[in-house]
């Protein structure tokens, strides 16, 4: 396997940085760290590159705070000049990796993303009896430091770059105290092995395809799944033979351990694709059993209801006068362009009539 050296003077070069800054402020750019950021930006570029050219580069404290919708999740935020230094070092190591990608990852891609995936999940669906639909146990949290970094190590040589790559592994928060045991620990394994990354930085999300790249061509390679995809923790295995996938099951389990992961126990299961499945927001059925292949997508209730309260406090604060108008174009372009996947009406309703 090809090792990657003598990255660290592309990755710290003022022109990488000043890249990586355009990117860090997209849609923020009013925000106040960043118009603090950007008031004297070649000075902080300029500081920024020789504190990592000197390696006395060090990350500032997280901004925590909790999100609810669609799930209760702890969040932390990075300062944005630690976001620049994200987007730098991603900017330069993601390629590398990217070439080992399965194509049927379409998490936080270039070019893929949630509407690829979802018609890739529909044609999955038209032609197969069965899908073994798996989520991954609290997988932010539970992902393995020393593990990750032995992942990048297999790729990446140069000393400089790995230093970085630690830094911003070893600065994640983790405010998981759930303790689990995988076979071969002791006592204390779980405690003495650092675990998880933050939720919303730009290198986690490309540290969670990297931790699953493995296991991505275990499943196609080793276990033969044409039919497979995955978004982020939530995957499918699709096939017409039904004792198949409880046996993959089985297998996927045992590899899992090793990444020192777990399904989670309720929502993976194996379903009659005809009965209808859900999908990163949407779900697939077919409304006649006499010609399954016939899949019918609409935007789940809970989607749907949560759009609807996004709508409403829009309305609101544009009947109170504030100038949300911009905020209103963006909510109503994304959410039409989403909705496009979908049957839903009464939510298109409701967004024509903030238009």
């Amino acid at each position: 396997m090809k090792r990657h050296g003598n990255l660290w003077s592309e990755i710290i070069s003022f022109e990488n940085l000043l890249q990586s800054a355009r990117k860090a402020q997209r849609h923020k750019r009013y925000r106040d760290n960043v118009l603090e950021f950007n008031d004297q930006l070649e000075p902080n570029l300029f500081q920024l590159q020789t504190q990592l050219q000197n390696q006395t580069y060090q990350p500032g404290a997280y901004r925590t705070f909790e999100i609810f919708e669609p799930k209760p999740r702890i969040i932390s935020a990075a300062p944005y000049r630690d976001r620049v230094v994200h987007h730098a070092l991603c900017a330069v190591i993601a390629p590398i990796f990217e070439r080992t990608f399965i194509h049927q990852s379409y998490a936080n891609r270039v070019g893929y993303g949630t509407h690829r995936a979802l018609r890739q999940f529909t044609n999955f669906c038209r032609h197969n009896n069965y899908v073994l639909q798996c989520d991954i146990r609290k997988y932010f949290p539970q992902i393995d430091h020393d593990i990750l970094k032995n992942l990048i190590r297999r790729k990446i040589k140069c000393p400089e770059t790995l230093w970085l790559v630690d830094l911003v592994i070893d600065n994640s928060q983790n405010f998981d105290s759930e303790i689990v045991r995988f076979p071969g620990d002791n006592l204390l394994t779980p405690l003495e092995r650092k675990r998880g990354l933050p939720i919303g930085n730009l290198t986690s999300q490309f540290f969670a395809n990297v931790y699953l790249n493995g296991f991505d061509h275990f499943v196609k390679e080793e276990l033969h799944c044409h039919s497979y995809l995955r978004y982020v923790d939530d995957f499918a295995l699709f096939s017409a033979d039904r004792s198949y996938l409880i046996a993959a099951k089985i297998q996927i389990s045992a590899y899992l351990a090793t990444l020192r992961l777990q399904l989670h126990p309720a929502k993976t299961q194996l379903i009659e694709t005809h009965n209808g499945v859900n999908f990163v927001g949407f779900r697939a059925l077919s409304t006649d059993r006499t010609c399954p292949k016939k899949i019918y997508l609409r935007v789940r209730n809970d989607n749907l209801r949560r759009a609807n309260t996004r709508f409403k406090r829009l309305r609101r604060a544009l009947a109170q006068g504030h100038p949300i108008g911009d905020r209103i174009d963006r909510s109503y372009q994304s959410w039409f362009a989403h909705l496009a996947h979908g049957h839903t009406w009464r939510l298109r309703t409701a967004i024509n009539k903030l238009k």
